[in-house]
């Protein structure tokens, strides 16, 4: 007598849901470094940040700006 389907039902479809929520655990949620420290700035977008703190004054920032621009 064959049991058709029977064995994926029940402790069997459990243990599918159990390694599914474990491989998403370990691949799909944690990201192992932050996708925020692997972007760059753009060379024009950390001179306007520099501008903005008052790192550099007026002719410098429109200095590099040229410079950047030409390249």
């Amino acid at each position: 007598m064959m049991y058709e389907g029977y064995h994926f039902w029940g402790m069997h479809l459990v243990w599918w849901f159990v390694w599914a929520v474990a491989l998403f655990s370990i691949f799909g949620w944690y990201e192992p470094i932050p996708k925020k420290k692997l972007k760059r700035d753009a060379p024009l977008e950390i001179l306007k940040r520099r501008f903005a703190s008052g790192e550099i004054s007026k002719e410098e920032y429109e200095e590099r700006k040229k410079i950047i621009e030409t390249t």
